[in-house]
């Protein structure tokens, strides 16, 4: 029998987790008490912004009215807020939140004056995705209400909530949401996302209901994500891979059958975002170029564009121009700050800018950031002859050191340089290596790199860590013999079938809410998603998928399972429910395996909770210290 305990006022159930030493807990504490700050929206004016940060258990809504100003706490809930929408032309903000991450948001309207919160959603579907039109009189946004399936975009008069309407109901199980209304508000932009591979823009018409295609589609199988619409044109902006391996900015007529014109294709990276200015004569797009970001600021008049010096290297996100155009408020994050809010002052031409201006100094601690490790870029090979990237962060000392593989999840994910405080940790108190890299399937690297571990290739992204395991071998620095692997989600699928595959080759395995059958996995997700799921994996219905999906499972495999293993899982996870953890906890135990299990009861597809947070935290260094470091 497993020993159990329950902490957190019984929202945490621990299984063969030891008692966590109060040492781990004092030498954590600063690390664990890292904020960072989030840049959300504008206010009503322009002269302040509003960003979320943790000041309590979980992520709230704060108003700064300045530059390092202080952070004016708006919201105070049990639960983090989601997206963050000013109405335009209003002071009032519109978010979602969730319950016990759950992942069903519901959308609620805010009165930053008065504190006043009204839900406008059903309370029972899973909201999101939303727009509000240019006069601020209602928004379109995407939802399960119909049916609790199909994901479909509604449109909401604030003032009447009851007399929402749904506009475009999904033919399949594929996600629609919108990108924009038109400047008449007669018709919104919309996204047909059926897979990493395959997205559409559709043009629908509010009065009468047609949709028409104008972006990619069965006979066309590309990347296309609307951006907004260009009224001097008559066309829309969109991102899209036609004709190349990246996903690159483009314009296009609104005509169907109109070919793209690419704007940036003298840049061989993916463009991961872009926005157009309230008064349109002005946007900013970013790019990914090897994992790190770049701001662009673009012409629409003339389809100029420049990038910003002054951003520094790491990730930009986040990106909204000000209600008078002139200031572009954004998120920056790097290897040694936290996220943090930034406002990048414009000039008078569209090309122009000024200062690079921080918002935020988010607290870390006390810890002296400045010494965080910075990771490096490098290059490995594997079994057919390609070159894997990965990030690697090496402690101080001569060592050789032990490894933590860090697997992202997705399994289009990409891991890029950002500020970890839970990587620094590691370094710093275990003494031990991370390495995080970009298997095939990652973001990021062009359509055929995504593609490459699509259904019956699943296991050579396994392959690819195989090969990892070799390169680590030829490092000095590297202890070859005291390795690691962890990884959530898609990521925790990696840890197990790695542990599958190379139990001898590994000391220590962490799964984070991870697929332990695919079979499974599939029919018990989420009905919306299981169709997206699906594109990705592969479909269990098909006989000969099945039986390959069954043949590589972990959870079918688990007699060639011989390494401690720590699973964590949250109750209500709808993505990877807690059955997927359960069986393969029972299954290892069943073995005679060494298994630390941990459930949250109030979380869902990863932990938001600072209190559950630190207690998993708190028991990896545990367990990485027993299985991994000590001899």
């Amino acid at each position: 029998m497993a020993e159990e305990r329950v902490l957190n006022n019984g929202n945490l159930v621990v299984q063969d987790v030891p008692e966590i030493p109060r040492e781990i807990v004092r030498d954590l504490f600063r690390y664990q008490s890292v904020r960072a700050a989030g840049f959300r929206a504008w206010t009503e004016d322009g002269s302040g912004i509003y960003v979320s940060t943790s000041f309590g258990d979980v992520d709230s809504i704060h108003r700064v009215d300045m530059p390092m100003g202080a952070r004016r706490q708006q919201t105070f809930y049990e639960e983090p807020v989601g997206s963050v929408l000013r109405q335009p032309g209003a002071r009032h903000l519109m978010y979602t939140r969730d319950a016990g991450g759950s992942e069903f948001a519901q959308v609620f309207m805010f009165d930053p004056e008065t504190n006043e919160e009204v839900m406008l959603s059903d309370g029972e579907s899973r909201n999101g995705a939303a727009v509000w039109d240019r006069r601020g009189t209602r928004f379109a946004y995407q939802s399960t209400r119909r049916n609790g399936a199909s994901n479909d975009i509604w449109i909401m008069d604030p003032d009447s909530p009851d007399a929402t309407r749904v506009v475009l109901e999904s033919p399949d199980g594929s996600w629609w949401g919108p990108a924009e209304f038109s400047e008449s508000g007669s018709r919104i932009l919309a996204t047909n996302y059926v897979s990493v591979v395959d997205s559409r823009v559709h043009v629908v018409d509010l009065d009468t209901g047609a949709s028409t295609l104008l972006a990619g589609g069965v006979d066309n199988k590309s990347v296309n994500y609307p951006v907004a619409f260009d009224d001097a044109n008559d066309g829309f902006w969109l991102i899209t891979n036609q004709g190349s391996d990246f996903n690159q900015l483009a314009w296009q007529a609104n005509e169907p059958g109109s070919a793209p014109k690419i704007i940036t294709g003298e840049i061989p990276w993916n463009v991961t975002s872009a926005v157009v200015s309230d008064d349109r004569k002005r946007m900013a797009f970013v790019t990914n170029e090897d994992g790190m970001s770049r701001v662009y600021l673009l012409d629409p008049a003339t389809q100029q564009y420049t990038r910003v010096d002054s951003v520094p290297v790491g990730r930009a996100s986040g990106l909204k121009f000000s209600p008078g155009s002139r200031q572009l408020g954004m998120s920056l994050n790097t290897t040694q700050t936290p996220r943090d809010a930034f406002v990048l002052e414009l000039g008078d031409a569209p090309l122009e800018h000024g200062e690079l201006i921080r918002w935020t100094h988010s607290e870390v601690g006390g810890l002296d950031t400045s010494a965080f490790r910075i990771p490096e870029l490098v290059h490995y090979p594997t079994f057919d002859q390609r070159n894997i990237p990965a990030w690697v962060y090496r402690p101080s000392g001569e060592g050789p050191h032990p490894v933590v593989i860090s697997i992202h999840g997705g399994p289009e994910g990409q891991a890029r340089p950002s500020f970890s405080s839970t990587y620094q940790m590691w370094l710093d108190k275990l003494g031990v290596a991370v390495i995080q890299p970009n298997v095939r399937g990652s973001n990021g690297y062009g359509t055929t790199y995504l593609g490459l571990d699509n259904g019956f290739k699943r296991e050579d992204s396994v392959r690819d860590i195989g090969a990892l395991l070799d390169w680590i071998k030829t490092q000095p620095d590297l202890d070859a013999s005291r390795v690691a692997v962890f990884g959530g989600s898609y990521g925790g699928y990696m840890v197990l079938a790695s542990a599958v595959h190379y139990s001898d080759r590994l000391r220590a395995a962490v799964d984070i809410v991870g697929i332990s059958n695919f079979v499974t996995f599939l029919e018990n997700t989420q009905d919306y998603r299981r169709d997206l799921r699906r594109a990705e994996y592969g479909d269990e219905r098909d006989p000969a998928m099945r039986a390959h999906l069954e043949e590589i499972s972990p959870l079918n495999n688990v007699d060639k399972i011989d390494v401690p293993m720590f699973i964590v899982q949250g109750e209500n996870d709808p993505r990877v429910p807690v059955t997927e953890a359960i069986q393969m906890v029972e299954a290892l135990r069943s073995q005679g395996q060494t298994v630390w299990y941990m459930n949250a009861l109030n979380e869902g597809h990863g932990y938001r909770k600072k209190e559950n947070r630190d207690v998993y935290q708190q028991a990896t260094i545990l367990f990485l210290q027993q299985h991994l470091v000590d001899d």
